[in-house]
């Protein structure tokens, strides 16, 4: 029984899936869908597993949903990696640091990481949950006697640190107007992915994919969203990456395997393989892409 897992102390009977085998990674694909909302698909989230560490890159909506579905919970994270703040990545950071709190079993720190402005955006959800943390204090007086400790460390390119059994490097990437916007390389016993987040191809995106086993990008299909005579949709087309797009930068980085993810629009059943198709044009290697819950070993 793990000492600071909640479904242990409430049942006496461990769920924990935090762990791969071995020198293994796994990259979970939680949320695959975008700010369009879609029944079937979350928010952008993803689920790093290397050793016994998990690390979640960007938070979308049902995020926590899609955690419990892979197997964790926010109690079992290292780390929290926001690429950028844009809303459709950040909607359900709440839900993270409620759960982490409300679910510990003794005052543990939750870890994020984002570019500049992060701490702002955590301090206005603390703020938001004032009402509610007091409550629980107040009815929990034996049990629960701390505020929820979140460490916030703003990133920038260059820098790189340690979570749990991983090494974590930051890189610059260009969703412009959105600024900054940083990508995360994540490396654990010899293996190593990249998560580019929003953005669209630039040298320091090809530089920090260089050799990696993996590389995940959100995409969009510029044919499809062309179709849509809405000028505020169309505006997407500036700065995110296509798949055909994303495929180049894994053929210029060397990567091995291609994640793609955040599909604008929706990949309808029965379109994997199209999908698919315009990447493989671009890209020699093993090209992954998929609903949410969507695993990839590396």
């Amino acid at each position: 029984m793990q000492k600071d897992c909640y479904v242990c102390y409430r049942t006496n009977e461990c769920t924990d899936n935090r762990t791969t085998t071995g020198d293994l990674m796994e990259v979970i694909l939680l949320g695959t869908g975008s700010p369009m909302p879609d029944a079937k698909r979350g928010g952008p989230a993803t689920l790093v597993k290397a050793g016994a560490t998990q690390i979640l890159v960007d938070a979308g909506r049902a995020v926590v949903m899609r955690l419990t579905g892979a197997g964790s919970l926010p109690i079992f994270l290292s780390g929290v990696l926001i690429t950028h703040l844009h809303s459709d990545h950040l909607t359900d950071l709440n839900d993270v640091i409620t759960t982490h709190y409300i679910m510990s079993q003794a005052e543990t720190p939750l870890h994020i990481y984002g570019p500049p402005r992060t701490q702002e955006v955590v301090n206005g959800i603390l703020a938001s949950l004032a009402p509610d943390i007091s409550y629980r204090l107040a009815h929990h007086p034996d049990t629960l006697w701390w505020q929820p400790k979140i460490i916030v460390t703003e990133v920038t390119p260059g820098m790189s640190f340690t979570l749990g059994e991983a090494q974590v490097s930051v890189g610059e990437t260009n969703h412009a107007p959105v600024e900054p916007t940083v990508s995360y390389r994540i490396e654990h016993e010899g293996k190593s992915v990249v998560l580019g987040g929003d953005g669209i191809p630039c040298e320091t995106l090809d530089a920090i994919c260089k050799g990696a086993d993996a590389y995940v990008q959100t995409v969009i299909r510029a044919e499809l969203v062309g179709l849509v005579k809405n000028k505020r949709f169309l505006d997407i087309l500036d700065y995110h990456s296509t798949v055909e797009q994303a495929a180049q930068t894994a053929t210029r980085a060397g990567v091995k395997k291609l994640i793609l993810t955040h599909y604008v629009p929706s990949i309808q059943p029965g379109q994997e393989e199209e999908w698919r198709a315009l990447a493989a044009a671009h890209f020699a290697g093993e090209i992954v892409l998929g609903d949410d819950l969507t695993a990839t070993t590396i």
